[in-house]
Formats: C-alpha cells, sequence, structure tokens
C-alpha cells in the first residue's frame, strides 16, 4: 500500500505548490502581473524581431491573460486537494474502487501540464517568443513544472493491483 501512500502524497503535493502560486500571484499581483505584461508587450524581446506584430499592448488583454491564468492555477489546485482526499479514502480500498478514484486526480494534473505546455510554452514561449527575453523568460520554470508534474502523472497512471506493495 505504501506506492498508493506515495501517489496520494504526491498529489496533495501538486496542490499545495499550486496553492502557494495562486496566493503569491494574488498577494503580490503587481509584481507577478509585470511578468504576464512584459512577455505580452514582447518589449525585452530582441530588437529588430519580424514577430512583433504578435505582441499585445493593451493593459485590458494583460489583466485578461493574468486573471486566466490564476483561475486555472486555482481550479488545479482545487482539483489536486479533491483529487488527493479521493485517493486517501480510496487507499485501502479494492484495486477497482481505487483506480476510480484517481480520475479527478488524472483530470487536475493533466490541466496543470496543459497549463505549462499550452499558456508557457507554446503561447508565451513561441507566439509571443519569451524564448528571446533575458529578462522575461520563464521557459526554464514551465519546463521544470511540465516535467516535475508529468512525473507525478506518470507515476499516478501505473497500474494497482490487490497486492500492492
Amino acid at each position: 500500500m505504501i506506492l498508493r501512500l506515495v501517489k496520494v502524497v504526491l498529489v496533495l503535493a501538486v496542490g499545495l505548490y499550486y496553492f502557494l502560486v495562486v496566493f503569491n500571484n494574488l498577494t503580490d499581483y503587481g509584481t507577478n502581473y509585470q511578468f504576464v505584461r512584459h512577455v505580452l508587450a514582447m518589449d525585452s524581446n530582441s530588437l529588430g524581431n519580424h514577430e512583433m506584430w504578435h505582441a499585445m499592448n493593451s493593459p485590458v488583454w494583460h489583466t485578461t491573460f493574468y486573471i486566466s491564468i490564476i483561475s486555472w492555477e486555482s481550479i488545479v489546485m482545487l482539483l489536486c486537494w479533491w483529487g488527493g482526499a479521493r485517493l486517501a479514502r480510496a487507499r485501502s480500498a479494492p484495486a477497482n474502487v481505487f483506480i476510480k478514484a484517481k480520475r479527478v486526480a488524472v483530470a487536475a494534473l493533466t490541466l496543470a501540464l496543459l497549463m505549462w505546455l499550452v499558456a508557457f510554452l507554446t503561447v508565451g514561449g513561441e507566439w509571443f517568443l519569451m524564448w528571446q527575453s533575458k529578462t522575461w523568460n520563464g521557459q526554464d520554470a514551465a519546463f521544470r513544472m511540465f516535467t516535475v508534474i508529468g512525473i507525478v502523472l506518470i507515476l499516478l497512471a501505473q497500474p494497482d493491483t490487490e497486492t500492492q506493495p
């Protein structure tokens, strides 16, 4: 049953991570907003960049993107906690019950992966060319989080049997 406990703890740990991310984004709104603003404005990208037409310089768009990111993170946080609680309750149950309990956690981790892949690596990194900025480049952090969450999802997806160690 130790592997089931590991799955529970890791899903809850991802929920804790997202709690801190949401908390920081709300309590230090201005600093974190600046990251979104600079990425969307592309104002620290390479000079002479022919893709500057992608830039969004409207504060309305900056705020919309930032609030959507915080909302996405909040949903992931809540789903991780809900999924972790479901897993914890089913930890000693038969395998088929524990497997069904994984659904919410799988959804949470998938949404988390999509956030890092779509919002940060694809939209931020490739559409707004975040990789060109030495100051406002979050691709390393996004890749790190995509990897960590991906590992947790892969572990969670491992088959569960009645004879777990």
